[in-house]
């Protein structure tokens, strides 16, 4: 049998007395969709961030192709990761996309495509180059390749930021409410990418408040609540048939 694109088992989070994640699992197969979705302070967020560990979970495991991101308790009583070297390398595989784009402001889009591959994973600067060229056209934004993030729009600049995480050729994609920072109107340029990118067969994580692209996009829903996976399966169903009052109740402040 094939081992999951990536699989997360007991996942716990707590800030001091706040437990922000009380044990969350999933397994995602590769070419999964996965629309995580919640009411905010749901804790959506900060599990997509302790799957690449930006922020250190507080108990369970994270395993990518089989692989567990190893951790270990350090004099102080805290958790961390027994190695930096190898966290690094899971975080090259598993790229990000956050809500607020995270370019570098003082390189040209073409520049902030390539600066990883060429100085971190020592693609050679020619090859890169010719494959931020061919993920911009991808993108739409093949013209834009010599602009700084701020002289484009939201849309374009969140744009860009999915194509910085596919020049890595990541095995999972981790999106965190890509469209939330956009104004209305530049919202569907940023789902049409994402479409697009599903119909792939891209394995990927997102936390959306685009209902339409959690149920018509996603292959599997989960819903959090305070921390809790209060429903979870195929989206249609679970959208035509909630078994979770919370989940209902969701639903109907949403639409």
């Amino acid at each position: 049998m094939n081992k999951a694109a990536l699989e997360i088992s007991g996942l716990h989070k707590h800030y001091g007395d706040l437990e922000v994640l009380k044990g969350i699992d999933l397994s995602a197969s590769k070419g999964d969709v996965i629309s995580i979705i919640g009411s905010s302070g749901s804790g959506k967020s900060t599990f997509l961030r302790c799957i690449n560990l930006l922020e250190t979970p507080s108990a369970g495991e994270v395993r990518l192709h089989g692989e567990l991101i190893e951790m270990r308790t350090n004099k102080r009583g805290k958790r961390e990761p027994v190695s930096m070297r190898q966290v690094e390398r899971i975080r090259s595989r598993l790229a990000m996309v956050f809500q607020g784009f995270n370019l570098w402001s003082h390189m040209t889009i073409l520049e902030n495509i390539i600066e990883v591959p060429i100085h971190v994973l020592k693609v050679p600067k020619k090859e890169a180059i010719e494959k931020a060229e061919a993920l911009l056209q991808k993108v739409g934004l093949y013209d834009k390749c010599a602009a700084y993030p701020n002289h484009l729009s939201g849309g374009q600049q969140q744009r860009a930021a999915i194509a910085r995480a596919l020049a890595v050729d990541p095995e999972v994609m981790l999106f965190d409410e890509p469209t939330s920072a956009l104004d209305p109107e530049l919202v569907g340029e940023v789902l049409g990418v994402m479409r697009n990118l599903a119909e792939e067969g891209r394995t990927m994580l997102v936390v959306t408040h685009e209902m339409s692209f959690a149920k018509e996009v996603s292959n599997q829903l989960m819903f959090l609540h305070q921390g809790i996976v209060e429903e979870q399966g195929d989206p249609k169903q679970v959208f035509a048939n909630p078994s979770s009052e919370r989940f209902k109740q969701f639903i109907s402040s949403v639409y």
